[in-house]
């Protein structure tokens, strides 16, 4: 390694760089000008403000508030000034410890990820878990009511006098076996062909004509009901809400602040288009849902029943019928729901007679006007 190195020199004052020859001792740079000149500079003096990256020329800055400088081109420069000054250097770069460097700065941003991704992945859910208790049912009825309005408009209900009642009686019977809740469930149901159903916060319940009329039985369309009470009743809806809304709606769940109803429903719309609740919860409402059934004397197997129709309906799972839910695989929930329903109730609740259902499942299909006779006296 050589002793002599070549350098500029910049006075502070001036802009203009003057050649000079550079020596390393053990305490001081020597800085030799071209007029024989010598100035001493003590390491620990000095400052390094250019050469830590590889390629980048070596600047050491000494003395305030105008600080003279000196350039070197060689990044050699650094590892022959370590070496001179030993633990006089240390505040300087060394470029031996670059590929160290390297690593933990490589290291570091994978960690920074890793925080990142489980903060995204436990740290949010578990933070909505902790705030969902606290938001006001009122918000989350209103709340639920505004999103009602955005997803499913009235134009687009089935609202038949006759029948709708008797769905809201399924609903009514299942939530009367959850006497300490403080949901006040509302069924409503769209004229759209999609096998689909879903929770809102609050107590809202949305089933599609679709699913309707998939549903073999009154007793299968219960056990859907049962399932996503659950989601009401374990806030699933509320919390996946809350994981997934804008700053503002999180604010306005914390405060019970439900000002401009209708800015929270189209952007809560917005949210439930990608809202997706997890295995854990699916599995959860499943379980818990079979239970409900199970307090109000249907037989569980109903419930399990509906699964086997979707199961054929869509074998690959690409059409689930709730777009709320990542659900878990169609067949390894018939197995879990089979193990937990036991042996079948002896004399389980018949909520319609087969042609009562047939009735109440056409509630979408408008009546058929009949035309009267044409009377063959009017014909000329």
């Amino acid at each position: 390694m050589p002793s002599l190195w070549h350098g500029h020199y910049l006075d502070g004052r001036q802009a203009t760089r003057h050649l000079v020859t550079i020596q390393l001792t053990q305490t001081t740079l020597q800085i030799v000008k071209a007029d024989g000149q010598i100035i001493h500079w003590p390491y620990g003096e000095l400052t390094q403000t250019q050469g830590a990256y590889e390629g980048e020329q070596v600047r050491l800055e000494h003395g305030v508030p105008l600080p003279q400088t000196v350039i070197v081109e060689n990044a050699a420069f650094l590892t022959a000034m370590q070496e001179a000054a030993a633990s006089s250097a240390t505040h300087f770069h060394n470029p031996k410890k670059r590929p160290l460097r390297l690593r933990l700065t490589i290291l570091a941003g994978l960690a920074l990820m890793g925080v990142i991704a489980g903060f995204y992945f436990w740290g949010i859910p578990g933070l909505a878990k902790l705030v969902a208790p606290h938001v006001p049912i009122s918000w989350e009825e209103q709340f639920g009511i505004a999103v009602l309005e955005q997803i499913a408009p009235p134009a687009s209900r089935c609202v038949a006098q006759n029948h709708l009642p008797a769905l809201q009686s399924i609903v009514s019977r299942l939530s009367q076996a959850v006497p300490g809740s403080p949901y006040r469930i509302q069924l409503t149901v769209v004229d759209r062909p999609l096998i689909n159903a879903f929770a809102l916060p609050g107590g809202q319940v949305v089933i599609y004509r679709g699913l309707l009329e998939v549903a073999q039985t009154s007793e299968q369309l219960a056990g859907v009901l049962a399932h996503e009470l659950q989601h009401i009743y374990k806030q699933h809806s509320t919390r996946a809400m809350i994981e997934q809304a804008s700053t503002s709606l999180l604010i306005a769940a914390v405060s019970g602040d439900f000002t401009g109803a209708l800015a929270y429903g189209i952007e809560g719309a917005r949210v439930l288009g990608v809202l997706r609740y997890s295995r854990l919860l699916e599995d959860e409402a499943d379980r818990e849902g079979l239970a409900l059934l199970k307090t109000v004397g249907i037989d569980p197997a109903e419930m399990i029943a509906f699964y086997r129709v979707m199961e054929a309906e869509h074998p690959d799972d690409s059409a689930a019928f709730s777009f709320l839910s990542t659900h878990p695989h169609t067949g390894a929930r018939i197995a879990t729901l089979t193990e937990l329903a036991g042996v079948p109730p002896s004399h389980p609740v018949k909520l319609f007679s087969n042609e009562e259902w047939k009735e109440v499942r056409a509630l979408c299909t408008p009546p058929t006007a009949s035309v009267p006779p044409v009377s063959k006296d009017n014909n000329p």
